[in-house]
């Protein structure tokens, strides 16, 4: 498969132009000649150079991420940045990113994954961002604890909070958005949530969570913008003839 055709369909499934204006990563091809040929393709969250040289060691002709390179502006190919272009030029291995599209797809995005493992029902939008909904939320089928919600999701213990605010101690709805979503708790106590599920904590958050009894539920950056990038590994597995690997390098966030 050619690195454009690979692309164009990312680009359609994930509907990745609905973002053009409210994200600020530079979605899709970010470093790569776009007549190559792709056989494999590593999935990773980040385009760290950890990531990079792991997909090297794969062997991999494409590195999918969730944290591209470019974020909005020009920035000078020097330092760390000239490393990590340099080790995708140098051993002929693409960077595709996609930011905002994977956390907002209702199928094979971050927070609907999220929610399909918790079995949520009445699945809905949550959290508009510049026009466009980044989370979901919906409704479980019988009430769960803190403890249920993590142990399901079987997320690793990382350096965050895990709960702030003294709300349910068992929770009958919930928002999802994962990364840093700490600032849609007051769209979740506006809508009369009973916990919002996201990957870190936001200080400025923290007390507003206490005093209105509302439980925001902080499970790591990294592990809740993992589910996008593996529902994306298996559907390119399944659908598009290419060999997969997936890169796990967890930051403890």
């Amino acid at each position: 498969m050619k690195l454009i055709d690979f692309a164009n369909e990312m680009s359609a499934l994930l509907k990745m132009h609905d973002f053009e204006c409210a994200d600020s990563s530079l979605n899709g091809v970010q470093v790569g000649d776009l007549q190559s040929d792709i056989r494999k393709v590593a999935f990773a969250v980040d385009a760290s150079l950890d990531t990079i040289n792991a997909a090297v060691k794969q062997k991999a002709d494409l590195l999918f991420v969730h944290h591209g390179l470019f974020w909005g502006k020009p920035k000078a190919i020097v330092g760390t940045h000239y490393g990590r272009v340099k080790g995708l030029l140098d051993n002929n291995v693409a960077l595709f990113a996609c930011h905002l599209p994977l956390d907002a797809h209702m199928k094979l995005g971050n927070n609907a994954q999220m929610a399909q493992k918790l079995g949520l029902r009445d699945l809905d939008v949550f959290s508009f961002y510049k026009g466009v909904h980044v989370g979901v939320k919906g409704r479980f089928e019988k009430p769960v604890t803190a403890d249920e919600i993590i142990r399901t999701l079987g997320v690793r213990e990382n350096d965050t909070d895990y709960i702030i605010g003294g709300g349910k101690k068992k929770f009958e709805t919930a928002a999802i958005v994962s990364g840093a979503g700490a600032s849609d708790i007051y769209e979740a106590m506006d809508e009369g949530l009973d916990v919002l599920i996201t990957g870190e904590s936001d200080y400025s958050t923290v007390t507003d969570c206490k005093e209105a009894g509302m439980s925001m539920l902080c499970l790591g950056h990294y592990e809740t913008e993992t589910f996008g990038v593996k529902a994306v590994m298996e559907y390119v597995k399944a659908n598009m003839g290419l060999e997969v690997a997936f890169i796990d390098m967890p930051l403890g966030l």
